[in-house]
């Protein structure tokens, strides 16, 4: 039953990605971001991209077209994750329960120039997967996987956290415009920001339905000796962790010498 909802889920958000009838677009968007490549060396201690654009108007664009709205989320690479509830027996926490998390955005930031609500209807919002109440996060429930309500606690408990460290954020006014037709807006990024590469879809609305939309992207890469580490970490695993393991027991036996008492 619920991958059969998750099933009609996918072709609805496919369907709605569709212009109806197949018109065409007459707006466009052109965005770029200040830095397509973020290096990450030890002493990184996070920065702020910044993202800009433009609407460009055609002659199909209706005279009559108000003011305009804008929703940008920004998408880090996907990982499975567990989000634990622990309660208190005998005296000591332990872990209770747990729900794992099937490849989300390791980082995710929803953006608009105004509040969700005030920009698109409830419907439009969910088949759109604007704000972060209604993006997808997909959960392993039993044998079946499925998205559930936002106000699910482990859900909740796992935005919570993630919101904590900075890697979910969800900003209503966080783009600005500077013209009718020129935006801007931060991207913040965290000193422990994953690595990998990140996607960024802009969605332009105007009096709440969806009129284009285009995406971007940038790459977070270490550099130096922190992607020597994590390039043996990942290709020989064996030997980093083997090494990993010597190299505790000799600082060990280094700290019990210095600290030794006669």
């Amino acid at each position: 039953m619920m991958r059969a909802r998750m099933l009609a889920i996918g072709l609805a958000l496919t369907s709605g990605a569709l212009f109806p009838g197949g018109e065409a677009r007459a707006e466009r968007l052109i965005v770029s971001v200040s830095n397509h490549r973020v290096t990450v060396t030890p002493n990184y201690a996070g920065e702020e991209l910044v993202l800009f654009g433009s609407v460009e108007k055609d002659d199909k664009t209706p005279p009559h077209r108000g003011n305009y709205d804008l929703v940008v989320t920004v998408s880090g690479p996907r990982a499975d994750m567990v989000t634990r509830r622990k309660e208190r027996r005998f005296g000591i926490w332990v872990n209770n329960d747990y729900r794992q998390f099937l490849k989300v955005p390791t980082y995710l930031a929803i953006f608009s120039n105004r509040p969700i609500d005030a920009i698109a209807t409830t419907e439009v919002q969910r088949r759109q997967q604007l704000g972060l109440n209604n993006v997808l996060l997909t959960q392993r429930v039993g044998p079946d996987y499925a998205d559930v309500v936002p106000q699910d606690a482990f859900r909740s408990a796992f935005v919570r956290l993630r919101s904590e460290h900075g890697l979910y954020r969800d900003d209503s006014s966080a783009v600005i415009f500077l013209t009718p037709t020129l935006f801007r807006t931060g991207i913040p990024l965290p000193g422990e920001v994953p690595i990998g590469t990140y996607t960024v879809e802009i969605k332009l609305f105007a009096d709440g339905a969806l009129v284009t939309r285009a995406d971007t992207a940038f790459e977070i890469v270490k550099v130096g000796f922190e992607q020597f580490v994590a390039t043996s970490a990942r290709q020989n695993g064996f030997v980093y962790g083997l090494v990993t393991a010597l190299m505790a027991l000799m600082t060990g036996w280094m700290a019990s010498i210095v600290f030794r008492k006669d």
